[in-house]
C-alpha cells in the first residue's frame, strides 16, 4: 500500500494592518528609505501576537475537529527568553493540554528545523514563524525588512486533503559571519555585503543541483519559484545560481511587506499558494546561514482552497499613513513622555493561570437554561439569577457591532489615544475592550468589529496579552 502524501494541508498568514513609506524616513533623516512600503506591527503586537493571528487563520480553514499533535513556534525575536512562548499561542488557541508545544528559535534558519520535524513525523503539526524586524534608524534594515507571520498545517491525507504535497529538498551548510545580533540588541549588524554575494551563491548552487536530482525534477519542470532571505544581493543572484528561469520567480513582496526573517519563504509561498493551481510544482529557495531549497506540488485540492484572507487582499487592506516618529516611538528608538498617569501595574501569575481560557482563548459562559452569555464568565446568570449552570462558549470568532465608544486621551497608552468601545456580538453577549487598528475618526457606531490578540501592554518585564476589537475585514 502506498504511503499517504504528506505536506500541507492547511495554511494562515497574518500581515499586520500599518505600513510605513519608506519614504518618510528619506524626509525626516536625509537619508535611507526607498520606494514602496513596510509592514510595521503596531504598538499592541509582537512576534507572539502575529503567530496567534496567523493560526486562527490557519484554524478557520484546517479540516473540522482536527487536533494538531504539536505547535512549533519558529522566531528570531522571541518576546520571552528563558520561558516557552508558544505555550501563549497553545492557550490562545484553546487546544487541550495533551498537545506540545515548544519554540524553535535564534534565526530565521530555524524554522527549518521544525519543518523538518514534522514533514518528518506522522502526526499533523502546526508550525508558526513570526518575526518583528527593525534596524537602526537611517538603516537598509530598518527599510528593507517588515512583520509578519505565517502558519502551516503539516499532516497527511489521512487528517485532511493535501493542498501541497512536500516532494524532498536539499540543504547546504557553511559557517559565515553574514548577519548577527547579540540579545541585549534591538537591531542585527551586517557584514559587508558583497562578501555575503560570496558566500551565499555557491551554497545555492550545490542545495539546488542536490535538490533536483533527489526529488528528480528538472529545472524546466517548475512552475513558480519562492526566493527569500536577508541578503538583498544574494536573493537577486539566487535564480541564476540555482539554473532556474528568472521569470518564475514570484513577487517576493519586499517593495510592499518587506523582508520579514523567518517567515518570509512561507509568506511568500503562502501568496503563492492563493494563486496556484493543481498539479504545480512549486520551488522554494531560502537562503539564511545557508542555503535550504524545496519542492511541492499542489494537489487537485488546491482549487477548493482558500485562506481566509488571502496574502494579496491583507497587502491591500494596510494603512500606509503610520508616520516616521510613531514608528521609532513603537520600536523603541524615540522614548517620548507617557501619559501623567500611574505605571501600568504587572498582571500576578495566579489570577492569570486560574482564568486562562478567559484571558487567552477568550472563551465566556453561556447560562443552559436562558442563553444568556457572560463576557467575562460567570457564575450567577443575569437572566433568572440560576448558579453554576454555565457552559463554556468560544467567543473570539463571533462578529460584533459597535454600540458605543469614548476616545480616552489620558488613559496609560503607548499610541494614544485610547479608544474605547462597547461591542454586542452576534447571538448576544456585550463586552467593553479597547479597539485597536483604527484611529478616532474611524469608529462611529454600529461599526463592525472582530477579535484580534493583541499585548495589552508590558510591565516588570511581564507581557499581558488580551483581546481588542478591530475593524472587520470588508
Amino acid at each position: 500500500m502506498a504511503s499517504a502524501r504528506r505536506g500541507i494541508v492547511a495554511y494562515g498568514a497574518y500581515v499586520p494592518f500599518f505600513r510605513l513609506q519608506k519614504s518618510a524616513i528619506t524626509a525626516a533623516l536625509g537619508t535611507g528609505g526607498g520606494r514602496g512600503t513596510r509592514a510595521v506591527a503596531s504598538y499592541d503586537e509582537d512576534a507572539t501576537s502575529m503567530a496567534v493571528e496567523a493560526c486562527r487563520s490557519l484554524m478557520r480553514t484546517a479540516p473540522d475537529g482536527l487536533v494538531p499533535d504539536a505547535v512549533y513556534f519558529a522566531t528570531a525575536t522571541p518576546p520571552y527568553l528563558d520561558k516557552t512562548n508558544a505555550n501563549v499561542i497553545h492557550a490562545a488557541l484553546d487546544l487541550p493540554s495533551r498537545v506540545f508545544a515548544g519554540d524553535v528559535g535564534g534565526s530565521p534558519r530555524s524554522v527549518h528545523a521544525a519543518l523538518r520535524s514534522a514533514l518528518g513525523g506522522s502526526r499533523p503539526t502546526v508550525v508558526v514563524a513570526s518575526d518583528v524586524r527593525s534596524g537602526r534608524p537611517g538603516s537598509a534594515d530598518e527599510a528593507n525588512t517588515g512583520d509578519a507571520a505565517v502558519a502551516w498545517l503539516i499532516g497527511s491525507d489521512d487528517d485532511g486533503p493535501v493542498v501541497a504535497e512536500w516532494i524532498g529538498g536539499a540543504s547546504a551548510t557553511e559557517e559565515f559571519l553574514d548577519r548577527w545580533r547579540l540579545p541585549e540588541w534591538n537591531y542585527s549588524r551586517v557584514w559587508e555585503e558583497r562578501f555575503g554575494e560570496h558566500a551565499y551563491l555557491p551554497l545555492v548552487t550545490e542545495a539546488a543541483e542536490a535538490a533536483f536530482k533527489e526529488c528528480q525534477i528538472e529545472p524546466a519542470d517548475v512552475d513558480r519559484v519562492v526566493i527569500a532571505g536577508l541578503h538583498a544581493r544574494a536573493v537577486r543572484g539566487a535564480a541564476r545560481a540555482a539554473g532556474v528561469d528568472a521569470a518564475k520567480v514570484v513577487d517576493d513582496l519586499s517593495t510592499t511587506v518587506g523582508q520579514t526573517g523567518s517567515p518570509h519563504a512561507g509568506l511568500v509561498l503562502a501568496s503563492a499558494l492563493d494563486e496556484a493551481a493543481p498539479g504545480e510544482t512549486i520551488m522554494v529557495i531560502h537562503l539564511v546561514d545557508g542555503v535550504d531549497v524545496g519542492f511541492l506540488r499542489t494537489t487537485d485540492a488546491i482549487a477548493d482552497y482558500q485562506q481566509s484572507i488571502p496574502v494579496a487582499a491583507q497587502v491591500e487592506a494596510g494603512n500606509d499613513s503610520l508616520d516616521y516618529n510613531t514608528f521609532l516611538t513603537w520600536r523603541g528608538f524615540l522614548e517620548r513622555e507617557p501619559p501623567r498617569r500611574p505605571d501600568p501595574e504587572a498582571p500576578a501569575a495566579p489570577p492569570s493561570f486560574r482564568s486562562d481560557r478567559w484571558k487567552y482563548a477568550f472563551v465566556g459562559s453561556k447560562d443552559a437554561s436562558s442563553g444568556a452569555i457572560h463576557l467575562p464568565p460567570q457564575r450567577v446568570s443575569v437572566k433568572g439569577g440560576a448558579v453554576d449552570e454555565m457552559e463554556p462558549i468560544p467567543m473570539a470568532d463571533v462578529p460584533a457591532t459597535v454600540v458605543t465608544f469614548t476616545i480616552d486621551r489620558l488613559a496609560y497608552s503607548l499610541s494614544p489615544p485610547v479608544i474605547a468601545v462597547v461591542i454586542d456580538f452576534d447571538g448576544g453577549g456585550r463586552f467593553q475592550c479597547q479597539l485597536t487598528d483604527a484611529t478616532p475618526d474611524d469608529v462611529k457606531i454600529g461599526d463592525r468589529v472582530s477579535m484580534t490578540f493583541r499585548r495589552m501592554m508590558t510591565a516588570e518585564g511581564v507581557h499581558n496579552y488580551f483581546w481588542k476589537a478591530r475593524p472587520a475585514e470588508g
